[in-house]
């Protein structure tokens, strides 16, 4: 399983100017010829310069001589020559921001050519977050943030999506998920009803994109804080954990086939829950039982989130949001003791580099899979 530039992999290789033959290179003391017999030899061309001069070969009216350091271009590594052999280079990670201030605003996703290997953003004291490829051949992972909602920098929209059968579902749920919700709060105007709210805007975006008919599914975690409240929302198996004086506290459930409520409500539908590759699949196939997109299972994946809301207090430290290939491998508990100290400790290490210990972690311990991890310090929110 598994938060939009293009770089050119072909290097130009342009010849130096000392290819281009002049007087002096042409009498070389060491020449080689080069016959041009499809050439017609014009009468004009035919009298020599010189009454000593050889006439040109009959087979070959015309001989252009050429010198032989020049007419081998050789790529011998370690050469001084100017004329090497370019080589490709792996392209430099990307720094991308996804950023977009105040409420409403369309955010700055990068390209999918962009998102090939690592993907990373750091915003002190608001939200760090790494990104880096598994096995496939580009990630599939995408994030969102959002800043100073309706010009307040008390309140923000944060996302990661983990998708799955292409990049199409998180890349379209990064870009509008955050909006939608945010619309559907506008519209209630009640800090009661942010669940209904944030139930909306996810079956709302997982509803456009289907009319898109576009193919895969992303799973979903957001943060929403407005007004001293955090609301954290998920569909599918991205997770959302907090620090709360050091303690771990998990503020998400994992939709997966195997838990029994899941399993439950996917056969009363019809469905089946089965194990294919050492992992519990709907009809087979597909590991996680809700999410946005997958319109061949729509039946049994829903897009309808599970949302957890609470008051913000100075003993809520910070949220890791991140996608099943961190929570494969590491512990609600073991993430938040690595990121804790970059972001409390007495060395006040930057938060990005607790993110990507934590990938790193994962990636030690067999993960294969793509990893997303964000960190959001609640200290500015409260």
């Amino acid at each position: 399983m598994s938060c939009s530039v293009a770089v050119s992999n072909s290097p130009v290789f342009s010849q130096p100017p000392s290819l281009f033959c002049n007087k002096t290179s042409m009498m070389s003391s060491t020449p080689e010829t080069l016959n041009l017999s499809h050439l017609k030899q014009q009468p004009s061309q035919q009298s020599s310069s010189s009454p000593n001069s050889a006439p040109p070969s009959p087979s070959s009216p015309f001989r252009l001589r050429i010198p032989k350091s020049l007419s081998m271009l050789s790529a011998v590594p370690g050469s001084s020559s100017p004329v090497t052999q370019l080589k490709r280079k792996r392209p430099a990670k990307l720094c991308i921001p996804i950023v977009s201030t105040g409420f409403g605003a369309a955010q700055a996703t990068p390209s999918a050519a962009a998102w090939r290997e690592l993907v990373e953003e750091d915003r002190e004291g608001y939200f760090s977050v790494y990104c880096k490829k598994g096995r496939r051949e580009a990630l599939e992972d995408r994030y969102s943030a959002t800043l100073n909602l309706q010009g307040d920098p008390k309140q923000a929209f944060f996302g990661v999506f983990d998708g799955h059968g292409g990049a199409k579902a998180a890349e379209f749920a990064a870009q509008n998920l955050g909006k939608n919700i945010l619309d559907e709060v506008v519209r209630r105007d009640d800090d009661d009803k942010f669940e209904e709210s944030v139930k909306h805007g996810y079956l709302n975006t997982d509803s456009d994109f289907l009319k898109e008919d576009f193919s895969g599914g992303s799973c979903c975690v957001t943060a929403m804080i407005r007004n001293g409240t955090l609301v954290v929302s998920n569909a599918g198996d991205c997770r959302a954990v907090m620090s709360r004086g050091g303690a771990a506290e998990a503020l998400t459930s994992d939709h997966r086939p195997a838990r029994e409520d899941e399993r439950t409500r996917i056969e009363n539908l019809g469905g089946y829950v089965d194990m294919c590759h050492g992992t519990w699949r709907i009809q087979g196939c597909l590991a996680v039982s809700r999410g946005i997109g997958d319109g061949h299972l729509k039946k049994f994946v829903t897009a309808e989130p599970e949302t957890q809301v609470l008051r913000l207090k100075a003993e809520h430290e910070f949220v890791i949001m991140a996608s099943d290939g961190l929570w494969d491998k590491v512990s609600n508990q073991e993430a938040v003791d690595i990121v804790r100290p970059s972001c409390l400790g007495v060395d006040r290490q930057q938060p990005l580099l607790a993110c990507k210990k934590l990938v790193e972690l994962s990636v030690s311990r067999g993960s294969r899979d793509d990893i997303s991890v964000m960190v959001v310090q609640l200290g500015r929110y409260i």
